[in-house]
């Protein structure tokens, strides 16, 4: 076992899982390229103690009990606050898979290349990236081609692999992985949209695929768990419904006693962008850039798009002669877009400062 501190540690977390799971700790510890491991048992029950016994047994390894089944999430959170807490000179965290689909060399690359990376903050986080062809099964496949398409869209970076759990994180991201609210499978997605706001780089190290007895073992429901994954992007799209009904009906409300564009377009923008702001800060994009930055900001964003949409609903109205509130829907909704965008590369940008 390696006396090297700042040596990445394992993490597996498990359920219900199958005699190999002791073999693989052995087989990555013999590496030497991490100092040690620990396993989270999360709820798989006395039948199941046999298999974390055999991994309890090997030098340097640790196992950690939930008496219930928490989640995914919830089992990589309480063994990342147990390694920060006790190996706080590490570079970071390894995480693996119990079901033996990660191969040993993969895994001590994603480790190399963890360790490897500049000691400053915000460290990278590791993807161990893979290859989705022919041969992959169709529950592995299912939501993944959707989830990496909305993440390029919601992070304006593209990841090849946005669900693989073999993931190397930098011991300075784990405090604020600790307070994310996700605990199954969504912890995972939440993760990569966290690093974008703390500012942290993303590299991708290629691994195997591999698949034993058509990810029979795989405790992933396609249907469920795909819905919690994508219920992380419900409140990016929540917040925006909400901002444009209230836009909207403070605009119909004034209009019907100032029939005057211009004023009517100028009192929706300042109440619903205030709450737009608010939420999109603090809910939507988690910025932890201070208001003296992003305020200003997203004031000049919305003074642009406020003007813009006053000439394309003037346009619409005098022009191509559309009901007015019509014309108001259709600027808006045109503009949703091209907003959302300059918000989360330039308004709510990380800074790597907080308030």
């Amino acid at each position: 076992m390696t006396e090297n501190k700042t040596l990445p540690v394992l993490l597996i977390p498990a359920y219900k899982p199958g005699p190999e799971l002791a073999e693989i700790v052995r087989a990555v510890l013999a590496g030497a390229q991490v100092q040690a491991a620990v396993v989270i048992d999360d709820g798989s029950g006395p039948a199941f103690a046999p298999c974390f016994d055999a991994a309890a047994g090997i030098p340097g390894v640790t196992v950690l009990r939930h008496v219930v089944n928490l989640g995914k999430g919830a089992a990589l959170k309480t063994a990342l606050n147990f390694i920060a807490c006790n190996f706080p000179l590490s570079a970071g965290v390894v995480t693996a898979d119990a079901d033996g689909q990660h191969a040993r060399e993969d895994i001590l690359a994603v480790a190399e290349e963890l360790r490897a990376s500049p000691r400053m903050a915000p460290g990278n986080l590791v993807l161990g990236v893979r290859q989705f062809d022919a041969n992959v099964p169709l529950r592995s496949k299912f939501g993944n081609s959707i989830t990496r398409g909305m993440v390029r869209l919601l992070m304006g970076q593209s990841i090849s692999d946005t669900q693989t759990g073999l993931r190397g994180i930098p011991m300075d991201f784990i405090p604020e992985l600790m307070r994310s609210r996700a605990s199954r499978y969504d912890f995972e997605l939440d993760m990569l949209l966290m690093a974008r706001q703390s500012g942290r780089g993303i590299t991708e190290v290629p691994i195997r695929t591999i698949y034993i007895d058509g990810n029979k073992s795989s405790h992933f429901n396609p249907l469920i768990d795909s819905m919690r994954v994508y219920f992380v992007f419900l409140r990016f799209v929540s917040v925006s419904l909400l901002t444009a009904a209230l836009d909207n009906l403070i605009f119909f409300m004034a209009f019907q006693f100032w029939p005057v564009i211009l004023t009517c377009q100028v009192l929706s923008r300042l109440v619903a962008g205030t709450f737009n702001y608010q939420m999109n800060k603090r809910g939507v994009f988690q910025s932890r850039t201070p208001h003296r930055i992003t305020a200003p900001r997203y004031s000049a964003i919305a003074v642009v798009t406020g003007v813009v949409g006053y000439f394309l609903i003037a346009g619409l109205v005098q022009v191509l002669k559309f009901n007015v509130f019509a014309a108001k829907i259709t600027a808006e909704t045109s503009l949703f877009l091209f907003s959302f965008a300059i918000q989360r590369a330039y308004v709510f940008a990380a800074q790597g400062v907080t308030d």
